[in-house]
């Protein structure tokens, strides 16, 4: 299968929105630049949805999951079965971010995009073309068609959403903040010592051990030190079957004009493998969180990112999206509610 629909160029935003955009919020009722992100934020969907109105109410949140082979190195302080567990756990509303789009009014769509589940789960989309991938110290992880087929299950499950004024990605996966932190290690070429972190909660010794799997890796598939290492190559050697997923998600969602809200450490480097592969998709993204897991800062660096929030969250899950998703109902509702100026008889700081 072809994975060269990714490099189809995704549209420009609006400059005209944008200009328009900035305008109006230089006539509200406040001092300029007095609310601060709130307006930065609202302008950027302005521009991006190209309207004089930006909107965040339908906001579905996808979350993609797979299981990992590398676990077989004993990474992860959960076992492997708790991919396919938590699985059920969002079908029957009890993750946190089955909690928070309840509570936002959206809708969650979880796609089995490579776990090691064999029955199908009432609830999830099975979209897959293998059961977890292999462990990435031994051999590849996925093959070729493997990653492709991961990517467009991630283009068709955008598809499947259908309009959005926006799009929120969210992940799941045991043994996945090491997938994550090799692909980020790969494509930024910093060693794992700087990257890897705590993930489900790893302590000290088990993070030197995580360290020494992924340099592991990375050497068995030459990616270390590489300087502009081929994106397709790094997901397909030590990806994650949901992290591919991911990149055609956001790639799909981006090339289609609907902006992405950024979930946390995972989702963004699979933002980050996106824009390798297509850098046309950047304008796109926003960034919701600031992660606690130790590599995250570095991946934002990378993508010039300046995330809404910083709470010091670490779950994953697409949790971060949702609880930034209100920050920018909240700017879309000020910059589109409050009065001008003129509108409500209040003097400008230049009036005579």
């Amino acid at each position: 299968m072809t994975s060269r629909w990714i490099e189809k160029a995704c549209p420009m935003p609006s400059a005209a929105h944008e200009a328009a955009a900035r305008e109006r919020q230089s006539q509200l009722t406040k001092p300029p630049g007095s609310l601060g992100r709130l307006e930065e934020l609202a302008i950027a969907l302005a521009a991006l949805q190209a309207t004089d109105r930006p909107r965040a109410a339908a906001a579905p949140i996808i979350l993609f999951a797979g299981d990992h082979g590398v676990t077989a190195q004993n990474i992860s302080a959960f076992p492997a079965a708790v991919t396919v567990e938590m699985l059920r756990n969002f079908a029957s509303g009890g993750a946190a971010v089955a909690v928070l789009a309840r509570e936002l009014g959206v809708p969650l769509m979880v796609v089995d995009a490579g776990t090691l589940a064999t029955d199908p789960i009432a609830g999830v989309v099975s979209d897959k073309t293998r059961r977890g991938t292999r462990d990435f110290t031994v051999e590849a992880a996925m093959t070729a068609d493997d990653r492709d087929e991961a990517l467009a299950a991630g283009r068709r499950a955008v598809e499947t959403a259908g309009p959005a004024d926006l799009v929120l990605f969210g992940e799941m996966g045991i043994g996945n903040t090491t997938s994550a932190a090799a692909i980020a290690c790969a494509l930024l070429g910093k060693p794992p010592a700087e990257i890897a972190g705590a993930g489900t909660g790893l302590d000290q010794a088990g993070i030197a051990h995580k360290i020494d799997v992924i340099a592991r890796g990375l050497a068995r598939h030459e990616l270390e030190g590489s300087s502009a290492p081929d994106a397709r190559r790094v997901l397909e050697t030590v990806g994650g079957l949901e992290i591919a997923a991911l990149v055609g998600a956001i790639v799909a969602a981006a090339q289609r004009g609907s902006p992405v809200l950024v979930d946390g450490f995972i989702v963004t480097v699979a933002a980050l493998a996106a824009t390798r592969l297509n850098p046309s998709v950047r304008p796109w993204l926003l960034f919701a969180h600031r992660s606690a897991e130790r590599g995250h800062a570095a991946v934002l660096a990378a993508l010039a990112a300046e995330p809404i929030l910083d709470l010091g969250l670490r779950l994953g899950e697409g949790s971060g999206a949702a609880s930034a998703l209100a920050v920018l109902r909240l700017a879309c509702a000020l910059h589109n509610g409050m009065a001008t100026f003129a509108e409500a008889a209040v003097s400008n700081r230049d009036a005579p």
